[in-house]
């Protein structure tokens, strides 16, 4: 099993009461609320969790971006990335992670990443989102054009990393009239590519379609497997049989010395969920366009008072006896995360250890507890459940290589 850590980089360190009052605190929230002392001291310690679990043995570090948007102060996710490609020695550098359509030149995209996976020793997964709706907005982009300008995007770096330059691209939203970068991955064929999302089917079954592996972010169990069921039917279509190493699952897992410590810093996970901050209007977080009329749908209904929002959660009490949130010492913890793995199977588990307002000490105290005790116990777990990830089996990076189109060489570990 691949195991990481991860958080979304909160910017806690403001009046929440002011976003509450405002109702929400993407896009629109005045910018005039951050601080940019706090915003130094957070990033430091947020760099110090990460180099801590690095050294405890974690697999992988996940990192991701948002905008104009406190809950995640990472405005270029690829920055971060460099300074743990410096900074951390074994562990890999996961990106779920670059939302393409926000890029408007993705060779430079390409090169970036590149560099990573170059300065970290082949240490890369680029993961692709198609980023939220208020990140189109927040740059100026047609939310219809998303899941095109995605596609395209994706195509156009796969063809830069596996096919020699120069070369031409004229596409629908792209145009290159010169595509020869000089800095390529290391890895070959290129990084694997993972795809995170939580609602929409079509990404799902694109991801299947290219043999990519789908981590749900923070799904309910039942959620969960109907994301595994959409997905292992579209990947038998495409040829190939999906399993464990295909499945990955985000879940907010927090730990402390005691029981009370962890549920205390777990209530902190409604910070993200909008019960202390409020977030983005749903009128911005799927405009026009963005997404699917089944989904689309559901969000206008809230917008005017017909149902709870889509992404509504109970009481941080009925998540945890749900298992959407996991809390407590590592012996309560560890043996939640069986029953967990028993329902949900994923051979790819990040765990969202810290949110809000947990304390530094707090939350390196969540990591070393991992670290130490949590991830060894999760590991025998899942030799004994034959929950593989994809480095394990070392699962070709894509559909074209199983399919032997290519040369087999495999990307490096």
């Amino acid at each position: 099993m691949h195991l990481m850590y991860f958080t979304e980089q909160p910017m806690s360190a403001y009046d929440a009461k002011a976003g509450l009052d405002f109702g929400a605190t993407a896009l629109m929230f005045s910018n005039s609320h951050f601080d940019p002392v706090a915003g130094s001291r957070l990033y430091n310690e947020y760099l110090e969790h990460y180099i801590l679990a690095d050294e405890l043995g974690i697999d992988g570090i996940m990192l991701n971006e948002h905008h104009n948007a406190p809950f995640c102060m990472q405005a270029r996710a690829n920055m971060f990335a460099a300074a743990l490609a410096a900074a951390t020695k074994n562990c890999k550098i996961v990106m779920l992670g670059n939302p393409l359509p926000a890029w408007d030149n993705p060779v430079q995209l390409a090169e970036e990443l590149a560099m990573i996976d170059m300065m970290s020793k082949g240490r890369l997964v680029s993961g692709f989102v198609r980023g939220g709706g208020q990140e189109q907005l927040a740059g100026g982009i047609n939310p219809a054009f998303n899941r095109e300008r995605f596609e395209e995007a994706h195509d156009l770096i796969v063809k830069i990393w596996t096919e020699p330059g120069p070369f031409r691209w004229e596409g629908m939203h792209y145009q290159q009239r010169v595509v020869n970068p000089w800095a390529l991955p290391l890895q070959k064929p290129h990084p694997r590519i993972w795809i995170p999302g939580v609602i929409s089917k079509e990404t799902i079954v694109w991801a299947a379609q290219h043999g990519y592996p789908y981590i749900a972010l923070n799904t309910p169990v039942e959620r969960t497997r109907q994301i595994w069921d959409i997905y292992d039917k579209a990947a038998a279509e495409a040829g190939f049989q999906a399993g464990p190493e295909y499945h990955g699952l985000l879940k907010q897992i927090h730990v402390a010395e005691t029981e009370e410590k962890a549920l205390e810093n777990a209530r902190q996970f409604m910070w993200m969920q909008g019960e202390f901050t409020g977030l983005a209007h749903p009128v911005w977080s799927t405009p026009a366009g963005y997404g699917s009329p089944e989904n689309r749908r559901a969000f206008v209904e809230f917008a005017t008072g017909r149902s709870k929002s889509p992404r509504y959660r109970p009481a941080v009490e009925k998540q945890m006896e749900e298992l959407m949130i996991i809390a407590g010492t590592p012996k309560q913890v560890i043996a939640k995360l069986r029953i967990l793995l028993e329902e949900t199977r994923p051979g790819i588990l990040s765990f969202w250890g810290n949110d809000g307002t947990v304390s530094h000490e707090d939350a390196k105290t969540c990591v070393r507890l991992l670290g130490t005790e949590v991830f060894p116990a999760v590991r025998e777990m899942a030799k004994e459940l034959d929950l593989k990830s994809p480095f394990e089996t070392n699962q070709p990076v894509s559909l074209r290589y199983m399919q032997g189109t290519r040369d087999q060489k495999a990307a490096a570990a």
